[in-house]
């Protein structure tokens, strides 16, 4: 039922009223599975009750608990508190169950501990037009909530969430204009690795026929590295890593622990390794039942031959971790040399990666060699390798790199991480958008570069195809997106072969 201002569109659960916004319709706050809290807490997602009436979705559903770090985020959120964390929205540009248009469904990043769907960054708008096509955005259980590896709790909960949503998208999607058999997801950082993991997992299987993975995050943890870190963040409040003694801690308190062990986590690399290196002590954890294997090796195995995907990175995707923490200009030979030894490729790494990288690279400067690795460590070779995992597997890949670089102090970012996310939505002036286009905004040359990228994605949603071919691994090609966006053979070639190699996977603990 449609009138001048509204629509109502009945779900499986109950009736659900959306708003008319700029020629679309939009649906906020759609709640896919019950409130995670009580009985149901570190439980794996229960279905929503039914409801009677018609419920307004006018509002994005309350943010997942979670720390209170960077998280890209500015602008007011419309969103009221409250533990209905589970929640969808959906941009469609007519309810109309015989539209049957393509569906995409978008996965937060946020270093698996921040995030919220109702980010100003997040308007799905744009994309939903431009396209003429239905996209999904989710919240999902973060931090310990969603990924502690805890006792009395099932492993990766904030990805069984994710599949709760999808399995909403099967169910309902139709009824707003959608059509469940032409789901595309796709995510950014943690989102990407969501992504991944989904393309492992038997239960996400058949839930969506298409795939985007924008910098997939390389730290994936073993059952033993991700209990002993729960054990780690337990110890904080002086707790046992058990569901039932975190569930004495209210979940908005509980996000404090986590954050506390911040700070704390190079103690622990002689049992971390890298992890103690990183921003985050959440990932998916390889757990033998939810995630079976690690994505490389779960698509190598051809998990997903019949999912269609494109993966790709920015090319300077640490520079900004490097910006937010002040260390532009500073790395020293020794910094760098840590970091070579930390994160370079090779059996344990050390004195082998760091001579790797110094042969491969001889004129390079330490801050050069320091950004160089944690990018290819952290999200560029993960995701090229991602991509020639697929294709071993018996799927089809395509994989790009952004090269344009953000255009705030100077370009001094490069093409750092996040800024494939305002250009891909046309959020210059919300969240990650706000810093990496600062004093500048939006211009000719960004809107351009905007609109190819959600071409790209949205005629990849509706047939399959990018607009450039295939990778494989002899000619290589890569879109690379910038000013003037070429094919090319893939751009790092050296950092590939340094590589080549590595066994990604699942992370051990190491003492």
């Amino acid at each position: 039922m449609t009138s001048a201002g509204a629509s109502v569109v009945r779900t499986h659960a109950g009736a659900v009223r959306g708003r008319r916004e700029d020629g679309l319709t939009v649906f906020r706050g759609i709640p896919f599975a019950e409130p995670p809290v009580g009985e149901a807490r570190f439980a794996a997602p229960r279905p929503v009750a039914a409801w009677d009436g018609t419920r307004d979705a006018f509002a994005f559903g309350p943010p997942p608990p979670q720390e209170s770090g960077f998280q890209g985020r500015t602008g007011v959120i419309d969103a009221p508190m409250g533990d209905d964390w589970l929640t969808v929205n959906v941009w469609t540009p007519d309810p109309d169950p015989a539209a049957r248009r393509p569906v995409m469904v978008w996965i937060y990043g946020g270093a698996y501990k921040l995030g919220h769907s109702g980010s100003p960054g997040y308007d799905a708008r744009r994309i939903a037009r431009d396209g003429d096509l239905v996209v999904v955005t989710l919240n999902y259980r973060l931090g310990v909530e969603g990924f502690a590896r805890i006792d009395g709790a099932p492993a990766n909960r904030g990805l069984l969430d994710q599949v709760a949503a999808l399995e909403w998208v099967r169910e309902n999607i139709a009824a707003f204009g959608g059509d469940p058999g032409r789901v595309t997801v796709f995510g950014e950082s943690a989102g990407a690795g969501s992504v991944a993991s989904l393309l492992a997992m038997p239960g996400a299987a058949g839930l969506f026929g298409r795939a985007i993975a924008q910098s997939v995050p390389g730290p994936f943890f073993s059952e033993d590295l991700a209990r002993d870190i729960a054990a780690a963040i337990a110890a904080e409040a002086g707790l046992r890593p058990t569901a039932a003694d975190l569930s004495s801690v209210d979940p908005r308190r509980l996000t404090a622990v986590g954050e506390a062990l911040g700070p704390r986590m190079r103690e622990f690399e002689d049992r971390w390794g890298m992890v103690a290196h990183t921003l985050t002590a959440f990932s998916p954890v390889v757990d033998g039942e939810v995630l079976p294997t690690a994505p490389w090796q779960a698509l190598a195995a051809g998990s997903a031959r019949d999912v269609e995907l494109v993966v790709g990175h920015t090319r300077n995707e640490y520079r900004l971790f490097a910006a937010l923490g002040g260390q532009l200009g500073t790395i020293t030979d020794a910094q760098a040399t840590a970091a070579l030894r930390t994160f370079g490729p090779g059996p344990g790494s050390g004195a082998d990666g760091e001579r790797a990288y110094r042969a491969a690279f001889p004129d390079a400067s330490p801050e050069e060699l320091y950004e160089w690795v944690h990018s290819d460590a952290l999200f560029r070779m993960p995701s090229l390798r991602l991509a020639e995992a697929q294709i071993a597997g018996g799927g089809r890949a395509h994989v790009y790199e952004l090269a344009w670089p953000a255009p705030a102090y100077g370009g001094a970012l490069g093409a750092c991480h996040g800024l494939d996310v305002p250009l891909l939505f046309g959020t210059f002036a919300a969240d990650l958008g706000l810093m990496l286009f600062a004093g500048v905004g939006s211009s000719p040359e960004a809107e351009a570069l905007s609109s190819r990228f959600r071409t790209a994605w949205t005629a990849f949603a509706t047939t399959g195809d990018p607009g450039w071919p295939g990778y494989d691994t002899e000619r290589r090609p890569t879109q690379v997106f910038d000013t003037d966006s070429a094919v090319t053979p893939y751009p790092h070639e050296t950092s590939r072969r340094l590589w080549e190699y590595h066994d990604f996977g699942a992370l051990p603990l190491l003492g």
